[in-house]
C-alpha cells in the first residue's frame, strides 16, 4: 500500500512544504559561516597590508634617526680628536680615557676564565654593552643638539618681519684723570687754556654704544642690508647729577645694497674718503686725535662703490658720492632745523676715493687716495669754496705689526675734522656785510703704529696734527673781539695704549693721551690725560 493512498492530499502537500523549508534552513545555516570566514579574512588581509605600511613607515623613520645619529657621532668624533690635540700629545701618551669613552684597562681586568665566558653569557654582554654604547651615543647627541641650539636661540632676534636681526654693541666705562683744560672732560679734543692749578678725576658710561644689523631680501640680484648705531653721548639732561645720563644719540644709520662688485650705500654713514682712524677706547664718541689730524664727520650719504678683482690676492677699489653739506657749526636751534652755510648753496658735497690692495703677511696692504668739496655760502653772497686732498695707508711691517695713517691738505674743512674745527675766518664784525670771508688753509694727519703681542694683547701708539695756514689766521685777528674766543693756529695729540682682550666680548685697556693746542702769537697750552676702560661686547 502506497503512503500517498493512505494521507490526505492536503496533509501530503503541507509535509512536502515543510521538508522544503526544512532543507533551505540548513542550506542557509549551512552557508552562513563560508561568508562570515570570508568577510573576516578580506579585514583581516586589509589589517596586514596597514600593518606592512606602518613597518615601511617606521623602517624607515629608523634609517633617518640611524643616519642622523651616526651623523652626530661622527661630529662627536671630531670633537674629541679636536679636544685630545688641544690636550697635548702627553695626555693621549699616557692612555688617559677620553670624554665619554671608558678607560682601556677596565676592560683588561680579571682572569683568564673570566675573560672567555659562556657563549650564552657573552651574547648577553654584548647586547648589554650595545645598549650601554647607544644610550651613550645618544646622551652625546642630545647635548650636541641642544647646544646647537642654544646657540641658535642666542643670535635670534625676534622682529616684525621674518628677516633675521643682529643685536650688538658695548657697555663701556671710562674712569679718567686730566691734568689741563679742555674742551670736553671726558673725551677732550683740544686745550682751552693754561695747565696751571687745573685738573679733575670723573668716570661715564655715556660712550656705550648699541647697534642693530638687519639682513633683508635679495633684490635685483643685490643682497640687501641695514644697520643703525647709536650711543649715550648726545650732550646732557638739565636734571640732579645729569652728567651721568648721557642722551641717546644717532652716529650712523644706512641701508646697502650689494652686488658681486658693486655696492650702493644710503644713509648716514662714516666718511668714506677718510676710512681709517687710530685704535682707541678712550675716545669712542668721536674718533681719537678728531681735530688733530683724524678727518672724519658721520654724515647721510648716497655713494657707490666698485670693485676689482686684479688677483687672487690683489684688488682695486672705486668710490664716490655726494653727503650732506656740513660745516662744523653747532645747531642753530635746539628743535628746529636752520641751514648751515654748506647746506644754503644749495647743493650737496661730493667726494671720491680710490684704493688699491693687496694681501701681505696675511694681512691687507692698501694704499687709498680720496678728494673732497664742498660750496659754502657765508651770508651776504660771501662764497667760499672748500675742498681736500687725502692720501691713506695700510702697511703690515711684520705679521704682528702695522703702520696706518692719513694725510690731508684743505680748505674750509670745518665739517669734516679739519681746521680744528674752524671753516672760514672773518676780517672783522661777522655780523656786517662788508666783513671779508675767507676760507682757511689747513695741512694735517696722524700715523699709528700697532704691535700684536698675542691674540689677546695688543700695544698701539699715534700722533697727529692740525695745522691751519697761521699768516691768515693772524689776518683775522680783528675777528676775535667780536668772536669772544682765541683763534687757534695748531692742534698736536699723540696718544698711547694697551689692549687686552682675554675673551671675545670682553676688554680690558689703558691710555695715556696728551694734547698741545697753539694760540696766535705762539701761546701754546697742554692737557694730558690718563683713562682706564673696562668694556663688555655683545
Amino acid at each position: 500500500m502506497k503512503l500517498g493512498n493512505v494521507l490526505p492530499d492536503w496533509m501530503w502537500e503541507a509535509g512536502l512544504a515543510g521538508l522544503f523549508l526544512l532543507l533551505g534552513g540548513v542550506a542557509s545555516w549551512a552557508q552562513q559561516p563560508t561568508l562570515a570566514s570570508s568577510s573576516q579574512g578580506d579585514a583581516t588581509a586589509t589589517a596586514i597590508r596597514e600593518l606592512q605600511q606602518q613597518v615601511n613607515e617606521l623602517r624607515s623613520a629608523m634609517a633617518e634617526m640611524r643616519a642622523e645619529s651616526e651623523r652626530y657621532r661622527a661630529e662627536n668624533t671630531e670633537l674629541r680628536h679636536e679636544l685630545q690635540a688641544t690636550r697635548g700629545p702627553s695626555i693621549a701618551s699616557t692612555g688617559s680615557p677620553r670624554l665619554g669613552v671608558p678607560p682601556q684597562d677596565s676592560y683588561q681586568t680579571g682572569s683568564a676564565a673570566d675573560t672567555n665566558p659562556a657563549p650564552a653569557q657573552s651574547q648577553h654582554g654584548n647586547r648589554t654593552a650595545s645598549l650601554d654604547d647607544r644610550v651613550a651615543s645618544l646622551e652625546e647627541s642630545t647635548q650636541l643638539v641642544n647646544s646647537k641650539v642654544d646657540d641658535q636661540y642666542q643670535t635670534k632676534v625676534e622682529s616684525a618681519s621674518k628677516y633675521r636681526v643682529r643685536l650688538s654693541g658695548i657697555v663701556l666705562l671710562n674712569l679718567f684723570s686730566n691734568h689741563g683744560a679742555t674742551d670736553n672732560q671726558d673725551f677732550p679734543s683740544f686745550v682751552t687754556g693754561p695747565s696751571a692749578g687745573t685738573g679733575n678725576f670723573g668716570a661715564t658710561m655715556r660712550q656705550s654704544e648699541i647697534g642693530l644689523e638687519v639682513f633683508g631680501p635679495t633684490l635685483a640680484g643685490a643682497k640687501t642690508s641695514a644697520s643703525l648705531q647709536a650711543d649715550f653721548a648726545g650732550g646732557f639732561p638739565s636734571t640732579w647729577n645729569g652728567v651721568d645720563s648721557g642722551i641717546f644719540r644717532l652716529r650712523t644709520a644706512s641701508m646697502r645694497m650689494d652686488w658681486k662688485d658693486t655696492s650702493l650705500v644710503i644713509g648716514q654713514d662714516n666718511a668714506f674718503f677718510s676710512p681709517l682712524t687710530p685704535t682707541s677706547f678712550a675716545s669712542l664718541a668721536v674718533p681719537a686725535l678728531n681735530y688733530a689730524g683724524n678727518l672724519w664727520a658721520w654724515t647721510p650719504q648716497v655713494r657707490v662703490e666698485h670693485r676689482f678683482a686684479l688677483s687672487d690676492d690683489q684688488s682695486f677699489l672705486i668710490q664716490g658720492g655726494i653727503m650732506d653739506n656740513l660745516t662744523g657749526e653747532f645747531p642753530g636751534n635746539s628743535y628746529f632745523r636752520v641751514p648751515g652755510p654748506g647746506e644754503l648753496s644749495r647743493q650737496p658735497a661730493y667726494a671720491a676715493r680710490a684704493a688699491w690692495t693687496h694681501k701681505l703677511f696675511g694681512q691687507p696692504l692698501t694704499f687709498g687716495v680720496a678728494g673732497y668739496y664742498s660750496r659754502q655760502d657765508w651770508s651776504y653772497d660771501h662764497y667760499v669754496d672748500g675742498w681736500a686732498g687725502m692720501a691713506d695707508w695700510q702697511i703690515p711691517l711684520a705679521p704682528r705689526v702695522t703702520f696706518s695713517g692719513e694725510f690731508y691738505r684743505g680748505r674750509a674743512i670745518g665739517g669734516i675734522g679739519g681746521d680744528i674745527s674752524q671753516s672760514v675766518v672773518f676780517d672783522g664784525n661777522p655780523a656786517s656785510a662788508s666783513t671779508p670771508v675767507r676760507g682757511l688753509d689747513t695741512i694735517g694727519g696722524w700715523s699709528q703704529l700697532k704691535f700684536k703681542l698675542s691674540n689677546t694683547i695688543e700695544f698701539n701708539a699715534a700722533a697727529g696734527v692740525d695745522n691751519p695756514t697761521a699768516s691768515e689766521v693772524r689776518a683775522a685777528q680783528a675777528s676775535v673781539a667780536y668772536l669772544g674766543s682765541p683763534l687757534l693756529v695748531q692742534n698736536r695729540g699723540i696718544l698711547a695704549n694697551v689692549v687686552f682682550r682675554p675673551r671675545s666680548s670682553l676688554l680690558f685697556s689703558a691710555e695715556y693721551s696728551r694734547l698741545r693746542t697753539f694760540e696766535l702769537y705762539d701761546v701754546s697750552n697742554s692737557a694730558d690725560q690718563f683713562n682706564l676702560m673696562m668694556g663688555i661686547l655683545f
